[in-house]
């Protein structure tokens, strides 16, 4: 069907804005608005009839008016963004059921509605570009079509807009300096995070509500949360220590996600310093810097090796030729270990194969000794050397013949792929 046709039996539907009328040809003249396509339709179709349709003086009764509004939302929608800080948004609008009739049986009446879907463009994506567009030219700001800083919604069945904050990220390392500190806030179970069972203070939390005083968490997001204005925040880890282990060396990667932030350009730097003074020396940041949503799936997937070094001791005396001997057989083998029993509360009973990638080990007396283990990510490291009665095998402690508990366990490094390991110079030293 040509064009003169599609605009004659679009133009005698009834009262149509040029915004609708062009909508039906949206893939003709590129660079135009569908207004500027209507208006040339209608000229057009004038010049070539001898009886052409008269300017329309009543509503258009497809959009019933609102392709006029454009401009009134774009005005609305800078102002509802004015309190937020940000560099991309994208624009999402909501149009009633009569109006998507409507369209319908224009397209219908106007014989394009088998046409491609390329062709004829929707009202509500018409919104979305026009208002968008108006925003972009006020703000200074671009679309982003994927993850936007903010999200402006248009509900034209009930003139109402409403504006949806992304969360800012913030990367970085972390090192946990005191133990007994878990990474994320750990809820007590006993009183279902009240702080009262069978109406008295939990004994379990003291009234609190959590197991443990404080987190990884709490000691780093309140200086990010406070520094991009926002209202709360979400810790994200590479994994995680055991609540009793410290984390040294380079690191632990992780993301801070910050709710609904009004500022995101922030001094990473300084911030940097705020929370290692926040922290005051039970934990410890570097690195940070701004990053995307992205970041937090990389950050939850890394697939880490990871460097232990755990103080061991022994219930009989190992002198050093065993100790190097299992030492040796346990280097490069594969484990298997069901889940530990100290676990087994919050994990599935399951038994997994680990690699050891290296192992090294320095006897302090007869009955202590420093072991490092550089195992795939995983590897239970306690049951390694206790064996948690056979669960894991081969394990230090059946190896010796002798039983073997971790009294501490420090975490010196967390490597993904993308970030080659390099072993500790207490391997190179030791290891054959």
């Amino acid at each position: 069907m040509d064009l003169i046709e599609v605009t004659e039996r679009a133009l005698a539907t009834g009262p149509l804005c040029d915004s609708c009328l062009g909508r039906l040809v949206a893939d003709r003249s590129f660079g135009l608005t569908n207004a500027e396509r209507g208006r040339a339709m209608r000229t057009a179709h004038a010049l070539t009839v001898d009886d052409p349709f008269e300017e329309p003086d009543e509503q258009c009764w497809v959009c019933e008016g609102e392709c006029e509004r454009f401009g009134t939302f774009a005005d609305r929608a800078v102002a509802a963004l004015e309190p937020w800080a940000f560099d991309t948004y994208q624009v999402g609008t909501r149009v009633s059921p009569l109006l998507e009739e409507n369209e319908q049986f224009l397209r219908e009446d106007a014989g394009v509605e088998e046409e491609s879907d390329e062709r004829v463009e929707t009202l509500n994506n018409e919104f979305n570009r026009e208002v968008g567009k108006r925003i972009g030219e006020a703000t200074g700001t671009e679309v982003d079509l994927e993850r936007p800083d903010v999200l402006v919604l248009i509900d034209l069945s009930t003139d109402e807009l409403e504006v949806q904050v992304n969360s800012a990220f913030v990367y970085g390392r972390y090192r946990k300096l005191d133990r007994d500190i878990p990474q994320t806030r750990w809820p007590c179970t006993d009183c279902n995070q009240t702080g009262i069972k069978r109406g008295e203070e939990c004994e379990a939390c003291m009234g609190t509500g959590f197991r443990y005083g404080t987190s990884v968490e709490q000691l780093t997001a309140p200086p990010v949360v406070e520094a991009m204005d926002g209202s709360e925040a979400t810790f994200h880890g590479a994994g995680r220590e055991d609540v009793d282990a410290l984390m040294l060396g380079p690191g632990r990667p992780f993301v801070i996600e910050v709710k609904q932030p009004r500022t995101r350009d922030v001094d990473v730097e300084e911030l940097e310093r705020e929370v290692n003074a926040f922290a005051d020396g039970r934990a410890e940041v570097e690195g940070l810097r701004l990053a995307t949503h992205e970041m937090v799936e990389r950050v939850k997937k890394l697939d880490a090796s990871k460097t232990y070094r755990a103080r061991v001791e022994f219930d009989a005396p190992v002198d050093e030729a065993a100790l190097a001997t299992a030492v040796e057989e346990l280097r490069g083998t594969t484990v298997e270990q069901r889940t530990p029993h100290r676990v087994d509360a919050r994990r599935a009973d399951l038994v997994r194969t680990r690699t050891v990638y290296d192992v090294a080990a320095e006897l302090e007396d007869d009955h202590h000794a420093t072991v490092e283990v550089h195992g795939e990510g995983g590897l239970y490291i306690k049951e390694l050397v206790s064996s948690d009665e056979g669960r894991t095998e081969p394990s230090l402690a059946g190896l010796l013949d002798v039983g073997a508990v971790v009294t501490a366990l420090d975490v010196l490094s967390v490597e993904g792929e993308d970030e080659p390991f390099e072993r500790p110079e207490f391997f190179r030293e030791t290891a054959n």
